[in-house]
């Protein structure tokens, strides 16, 4: 036990000195407890040490959630981001019960009006449009104004023929707009096919987690579909699956790496290397296909 509080006080000690040497230029999301606890190795780790390797947990290299603003931090180039349709808000207009208090509660808690945030900026200086969902916003659910947004920013980079960047982590459709938002994947999938047929580049990034209508949808539409290290790709969940087909499913079934092997994705890059990888896709493609 004793060895256990000697650890800790170490460790505290190591974050007061970061926070004394680093002056973050940009604004950090730092939480108020020090230390978080890996999801996949249970290790406890202070939060300095997930700052610095951008949420890769040092341990055992397990990726983990982000927030759409870190993203947009890690992959855009400083001062050049711009929001669109930030204004966008979604409305409980089939009167479903309890849905104003989710929304009510998802607004609080993430300072932002819906699942997506939509802008343009540029990557290592090539421009973009980027779209880059949210899982804290009731689960990254795709709404009638989630798919309203995504459309819109697919129609943005046809019209200022940018290459386009979705990042995708949602748990599906969402159950409170019924078919307004089962609707959603056959709309942006034909906004898609229109980007395309205009010779616009897609790039879809595929996060933990990526499941139900957004991966039967957009996520699997890309030109190039990268995924990150582990993430949970797929539509129903395993038990889900398990009991319709009657079989045992596959030791890693929905990873990104048995996705890889099935051809499903093109790449697995690490976080740290994303930015510099899409960077590179985009000046090979110059833009268009």
């Amino acid at each position: 036990m004793d060895q256990l509080f000697k650890k800790r006080n170490e460790e505290l000690k190591q974050f007061s000195s970061w926070l004394n040497r680093h002056k973050i230029k940009e604004k950090k999301e730092i939480p108020e407890n020090i230390f978080k606890q890996c999801d996949h190795c249970h290790e406890s780790i202070p939060y300095f040490s997930l700052i610095e390797n951008d949420y890769v947990c040092p341990k055992c290299g397990h990726h983990m959630k982000i927030s759409a603003r870190q993203r947009i931090r890690d992959l855009m180039d400083e001062g050049t981001w711009k929001e669109y349709f930030e204004k966008d808000k979604t409305s409980n207009n089939e009167n479903f019960p309890g849905y104003d208090e989710k929304l009510k509660k998802a607004w609080m808690s993430t300072g932002m009006n819906e699942a997506v945030i939509c802008g343009v900026g540029k990557i290592n200086q090539s421009r973009v449009v980027l779209c880059v969902m949210d899982s804290r916003f009731m689960m990254g659910s795709m709404g009638k104004v989630v798919g309203e947004k995504i459309c819109k920013a697919v129609e943005l980079a046809a019209r200022k023929k940018l290459p386009l960047i979705i990042s995708c982590t949602s748990g599906g459709a969402r159950m409170q707009e019924g078919i307004d938002s089962l609707m959603q994947m056959a709309k942006i999938s034909a906004a898609l096919k229109r980007f395309s047929n205009q010779g616009g580049l897609y790039i879809a990034l595929l996060t933990h987690p990526t499941t139900g209508g957004v991966s039967a949808s957009f996520a699997m539409l890309g030109d190039i579909i990268i995924a990150e290290p582990q993430a949970m790709i797929g539509f129903a969940g395993k038990r889900v699956i398990q009991d319709t087909i009657k079989q045992e499913l596959p030791e890693g079934f929905q990873t990104a790496e048995f996705l890889l092997e099935k051809g499903f994705i093109d790449m697995i890059v690490e976080r740290h290397d994303l930015k510099n990888v899409i960077s590179d896709l985009l000046k090979l493609h110059g833009g268009k296909l």
